[in-house]
Order: structure tokens, then sequence, then C-alpha cells
């Protein structure tokens, strides 16, 4: 190799090494986000966490720090804080967007409510929600989802209003079945898994998921805070990409996903695997929001009395961040 040919070489070499030491920082360098939780467990919230456990959030430089709530109003102090990037909680928390939160939602991630339902004693008489009306049923709080989801049931059965007795008994398992064992109350608005799980030990069943009688509503939802929406677009995407993906591999990955799920919330394999058939078709494939699932939204907010007024719909979420699919 004569002298002109070996300092060709060396710069063609040197160009090689400069174009991957400027291009590898933007390949290799994460982007922390933190993601808060509205809740540990339920359904619609826990893909995040398997997301991250299997390692697609890191694929699409993302690196995670997700940290749990004991609710949607914690969830939203935070976001409004800027303790956290991004909520992970309920379709519900929209109407805080409304109220003036310094945030938007970025993604229906679940569209029904499978994941809860009506569950009874097991040595229940009832065995339709029929056999309901006139019947005392649970609900964590006044005023709550849960209370506003009993209300929808009598709405469907055709029931009188006043017929209607909703008891507010938390949402613990344990309250709940105390709440069977004494007869406070005849039957629970609650967590599908919950009865599941409670048919095991002989204590109650599950009588109907809310799907039985409530269609869409946008159950789950993504939120960035604006801070993010300004600062860092690109994150927001591969989140919802990640996301997205996410969900595709649990459609494909039955036995990882109920396993994952039961180390996470402590249930039975056996009682994830009945809860993953009854939840899988709740999840988004797009991250697109539902026009009917607003539209449901809406009067949730209105029956519930969490807006003032009617909210314009569309200033309170955006899909200009969903990934093209």
């Amino acid at each position: 190799m004569n002298g002109k040919t070996l300092r060709a070489a060396l710069l063609v070499a040197s160009a090689s090494v400069f174009g991957v030491l400027i291009t590898a920082p933007a390949a290799l360098a994460d982007t922390t986000l933190t993601v808060g939780k509205a809740s540990a467990n339920a359904d619609p919230i826990i893909p995040v966490n398997i997301g991250y456990q299997v390692g697609i959030f890191q694929k699409h430089g993302l690196d995670l720090k997700i940290v749990d709530f004991t609710g949607g109003a914690k969830m939203v102090q935070a976001l409004t804080a800027g303790a956290i990037d991004i909520g992970d909680g309920a379709g519900t928390e929209m109407a805080q967007v409304a109220k003036g939160a310094p945030m938007i939602a970025i993604c229906e991630t679940a569209s029904t409510f499978p994941f809860l339902g009506v569950g009874v004693p097991e040595n229940s008489p009832a065995k339709s929600l029929a056999d309901l009306k006139g019947k005392a049923i649970g609900v964590s709080t006044a005023g709550s989802l849960t209370d506003w989801l009993a209300k929808r049931l009598a709405i469907h059965q055709g029931w009188d209003a006043a017929t209607l007795k909703t008891v507010a008994i938390g949402n613990a398992s344990a309250g709940i079945i105390a709440a069977f064992r004494t007869g406070q109350v005849d039957a629970d608005m609650g967590e599908s898994a919950l009865f599941f799980s409670m048919a095991e030990n002989k204590a109650g069943r599950l009588l109907a998921p809310v799907t039985d009688f409530q269609g869409s509503a946008v159950s789950g939802a993504l939120f960035a805070s604006t801070k993010l929406v300004e600062s860092n677009p690109g994150a927001i995407r591969a989140l919802l990409a990640g996301y997205v993906e996410t969900l595709d591999w649990i459609r494909g990955h039955k036995a990882e996903t109920v396993k994952i799920k039961s180390e996470l919330r402590h249930y039975s394999e056996a009682v994830e695997a009945k809860d993953y058939d009854l939840t899988l078709g709740m999840y988004t494939k797009t991250c697109r929001f539902d026009a009917e699932g607003i539209a449901t939204l809406k009067q949730s907010f209105a029956d519930l009395k969490l807006t003032d007024g009617t909210p314009d719909m569309s200033k309170l979420y955006t899909e200009a961040y969903v990934p093209k699919r």
C-alpha cells in the first residue's frame, strides 16, 4: 500500500469512527421517565410493569422509574407537582385535565371494564344480575367509579333508582369478605380477579363482569405532563411505541404474562389465567381514543359531578404521539 492509499484508508477509517462517536450517544443513551400508577395492581395499569420487566421499553431507549400511588387523585397531584412525567390511570382522570391539571391524555390503554365485576358470596342464591334487584351492593366509596357502575347496572336492568342500595365498604379484600360473611351487603362491585380468588377459598364468586351491562368507556389511559409535552415529545412517542408493543407481547405470551402478573399481584396463576382470558380484549391496539368511550366518559363526568358544566372532550386528549401502524 503506497502513502497516498494509506492516507485515504486512514481518512475513511477516521470518518467511520467519528460517525460512530457522534451517532452512538443518541442510540445508546436512555431517556429516564418517571411513571406514576394510580393503582399498583389494576389490570389496565399493570402492562407498564410487564413491558419494563421483559425489556420492551428499554428497546425504545427508555429507562422507566415506576411509582405506585393509592388512587388517581394522588397520581394527578404528583403530575401537578412535577414529581412524575407520565400518569397511568383511569379515563376518569381526564376530568382533572378539564379542571386545569397540567397534563393531557395521550393513549387509551383499555376500552372496557371486564377487570371489574359484580361478586357475590359463595352461597348466594343469585344466579344472574336480575336477582340483585333491591339488594345491597357494596362499592368502594360514594361517588366513586364503582358507585357509578352500580348506578349504570340499575339503569341497564331498568330498576327504579330508589330501589338501588349501595353501601360504601372500601375495596380491600378483607373488608369485602367480612361484608359478605356478615350480610352487610348481598353483592359487591369490585375487581374480577379478587372474586376469582375468593372462589378458590369458597368465600365468593364472580356473578358477572361489568362488560355484561356497560360498553366502551375509556377504562384506562396514559397521561403526559405538560412539561414533558413541551420538552421531549420524542420520549412520549417512544413510550407509546413501547406500550403498544407490550400489549402485542401480552396477547402472544399468555403463560409468561400469567406468571409475571401472579408474582406482581400475588394471585395464583390459576386466577391470573382466568383473568387473562376475561380481560385480554379490553386492551388497545393503537392507543387511539374510541368515540363511544369518550361519549360514555363525558356522561360519567356529569353523573359523578367531576366537572363544572360540560367540557369539550377533544381538548382533554391528543393522538399526536400514537405510533403509526
